[in-house]
């Protein structure tokens, strides 16, 4: 199929603002030109240069405020994710080291975590019937958080257990903040269920309507999807989470042996 005759000019004006805004001419928060000056400076209709803006905007490297225009969108710290999260010694702490962008040596800065939470008894699916070695259907209980990064949201979480694992611990408790003193993971430790292993599968998709208004992501923003399996020292699962993440805001990072 052939571009329409309005395309190419479209995507060779988004080709030039994209390089305004990579090289800095465009700054973060920095408006872009008003559809009808892009317009009138390259010869186009109005159509045509709102076409541009669209396309960066599915891009994610623009947002649109009704009424004022389309401004090039301000980049959010970056949380750098890698097993060290998981460490004994950071289960009480909320506070989480951010920067201003992928490169490691690039400028930090501590942000406040925080988290809503909603726990209820849900039936397992399955693919936590599988991860927890019961029946689908059965009654597990689901502590679904939506986490947060100095206020603005960033990513979400829903754990499940088994009921008798967590039946009157904290980890059942539906009011905000981590579980307990030190998180679930503690209150795990507490009840004789220690965590020792634990399995990450990654996978890239764009999210759903739903998980776009809640992360308050713009248009073109893709997610990172992770499905954690956290197994005590003899094996025994003791949870399944499945999470929702921004994929501007984090960035994953391991370092391991290679295996022979």
């Amino acid at each position: 199929m052939r571009d329409s005759a309005e395309t190419v000019p479209s995507r060779q004006i988004a080709e030039n603002l994209r390089a305004d805004i990579a090289s800095g001419v465009l700054p973060p928060g920095g408006r872009l030109p008003p559809v009808r000056d892009l317009a009138e400076s390259y010869g186009v209709s109005r159509n045509t240069a709102t076409k541009a803006i669209a396309i960066l905007k599915a891009e994610g490297l623009v947002t649109a405020r009704p009424g004022s225009g389309a401004y090039v969108r301000e980049p959010y710290p970056i949380r750098r994710l890698g097993p060290d999260r998981y460490a004994r010694h950071r289960w009480q702490i909320t506070t989480v080291d951010a920067y201003a962008d992928t490169n490691k040596d690039s400028a930090s800065a501590q942000q406040q975590g925080g988290q809503t939470q909603e726990v209820d008894l849900v039936e397992a699916d399955e693919a936590v019937a599988a991860a927890l070695g019961v029946d689908v259907g059965s009654q597990v209980y689901e502590r679904a958080r939506v986490m947060t990064r100095g206020g603005v949201p960033t990513h979400t979480m829903a754990s499940y257990y088994r009921q008798e694992d967590v039946e009157g611990t904290s980890i059942v408790d539906s009011r905000p903040g981590i579980a307990g003193r030190g998180g679930g993971f503690a209150v795990l430790a507490e009840r004789g269920f220690d965590p020792n292993e634990i399995t990450e599968d990654l996978s890239a998709r764009m999210p759903t309507t739903e998980e776009a208004l809640l992360l308050e992501l713009p248009a073109g923003e893709p997610v990172v999807e992770v499905r954690r399996t956290t197994r005590t020292v003899d094996g025994r699962v003791i949870e399944y989470a499945r999470g929702v993440h921004a994929a501007s805001r984090f960035t994953w990072s391991y370092t391991y042996p290679i295996p022979d």
